[in-house]
C-alpha cells in the first residue's frame, strides 16, 4: 500500500510517499481501506520531531483519523462486515491506504455523510466531547468558552455544546467569526487585538462553568480569571506555548478544576470507552436520514494525498477555518 513515511524530521518536505507492507489485523482487529484521512497539530508536530506516535511503530505514519470501509475482519471480530462504511481514531497510521485498528474504536458512518468528508468527524468530534462534557462537566444551561473556535476541535465544540442545551461563547480572529456565528456560538469574542476577557467578563458576569483551550500560553492566566467557581479549564492544546506565569490563588479561590488532557497517548481500553459512549450519545445527531441532524462536519478544503506537504503548509499559516481533509 501507499503510505506516508517519515524518515527524517522537518518541514513538509519530509512527508514522503512510498509503498509499504499491508497491516495485518489481529484478532479483535478490523482492516478498513482509508477514502480519507484529516489533518491535526498533532500531525504537524510529529512531522517536526516533536510528538511522536506513542506505539513507536516503525516505519513511523503519520495521520490520526481516517474513514473508509471494512476490507477484512479479526478472527474474533463481530461488529463488523466487509463492505461497511466506518470511521475511527488512532495513535498513528492514518496516513496510508490501510489501516488495521481495534473493532470497538471504529464508529459507523450514517448513510446521509459523505465518506469522505466523515473523515473529518473523529478526533476533533471525540476530543471536544470528551473534554466539554466527559471531564468538563457541561450541561444544559451551562456555559462554555473556548479558544480557536474556528479549528477543527472549535467547530466541533460549537455544535456539541448547542447539542446539549448549553451557551458557548469561543475566542477567533475576526474573518473568522461569520463561521462561528453560523454554527450557533452565542458569543463571539475577537482575539487580537481585542481584550477578549473585558468583553467576557461583561457578557457573562458569573464566569464560564467550561472552559476548553488549545492555546496555552498567555490565555492560561486569562483562563482562571473567566471561569466561573467551582468551574473546569480543560486543556487539550499548547499553540501558544506551555510555559507561562499563572496566579494559582485565583484557581484556589474559585476552587476551580484545571484539567490536562491528550486523547492520542490513552490506554486503548479508555479511548473504546469514549469512542463507544460517543457512539450512543453523539453519533446519531450526525444522521440527516432520522430527521434530527444537528452535527455536522466542517471542511475548509479538500487536498488529494500527493499534495500533503501543502495541506500541512496550510494549516501551520493557520488559514484554515474547520477541518482539512486528505482523499486518497
Amino acid at each position: 500500500m501507499r503510505a506516508v513515511v517519515l524518515h527524517a524530521y522537518g518541514g513538509p518536505e519530509v512527508l514522503t510517499i512510498e509503498e509499504v507492507a499491508d497491516p495485518v489485523p489481529g484478532p479483535d482487529e478490523v482492516l478498513v481501506r482509508i477514502a480519507a484521512t484529516a489533518l491535526n497539530r498533532a500531525d504537524l508536530l510529529q512531522r517536526m520531531g516533536l510528538y511522536p506516535d506513542p506505539r513507536k511503530v516503525q516505519p513511523e505514519i503519520p495521520g490520526l483519523e481516517f474513514a473508509g470501509t471494512v476490507e477484512a475482519v479479526g478472527a474474533r471480530a463481530r461488529l463488523w462486515n466487509v463492505g461497511d462504511r466506518v470511521m475511527g481514531i488512532e495513535a498513528g497510521g492514518a496516513y496510508a491506504e490501510r489501516i488495521a485498528t481495534h473493532e470497538r474504536q471504529l464508529l459507523a458512518v450514517p448513510d446521509s455523510l459523505d465518506l469522505v468528508d466523515a473523515a473529518a468527524i473523529p478526533e476533533v468530534f471525540l476530543t471536544a466531547w470528551d473534554a466539554l462534557v466527559l471531564q468538563g462537566g457541561l450541561s444544559s444551561g451551562r456555559w462554555a468558552l473556548v479558544h480557536a473556535g474556528a479549528s477543527g476541535v472549535g467547530t466541533a465544540a460549537i455544535q456539541i455544546a448547542k447539542a446539549v442545551g448549553a451557551r458557548i461563547a469561543v475566542t477567533c480572529s475576526a474573518g473568522k467569526a461569520e463561521l462561528c456565528r453560523s454554527l450557533g456560538a452565542d458569543l463571539v469574542l475577537d482575539r487580537s487585538p481585542s481584550d477578549w476577557l473585558a468583553a467576557a467578563t461583561a457578557a457573562v458576569p458569573g464566569g464560564f462553568d467550561t472552559v476548553l483551550d488549545v492555546i496555552g500560553g498567555e490565555e492560561i492566566d486569562r483562563n482562571l480569571q473567566a471561569v466561573a467557581a467551582r468551574g473546569t479549564i480543560v486543556q487539550v492544546g499548547l499553540m501558544g506555548g506551555g510555559s507561562t506565569m499563572v496566579n494559582v490563588g485565583l484557581l484556589m479561590a474559585k476552587r476551580a478544576h484545571w484539567v490536562g488532557t491528550t486523547l492520542r497517548a490513552r490506554p486503548i481500553e479508555e479511548k473504546v470507552a469514549v469512542t463507544r459512549r460517543f457512539a450512543a450519545e453523539m453519533l446519531p445527531l450526525f444522521d440527516a436520514s432520522a430527521g434530527d441532524r444537528r452535527l455536522r462536519p466542517v471542511v475548509d478544503r479538500r487536498y488529494s494525498f500527493e499534495q500533503i506537504g501543502d495541506a500541512h503548509e496550510l494549516m501551520a499559516a493557520n488559514a484554515n477555518a474547520g477541518k482539512i481533509v486528505i482523499t486518497l
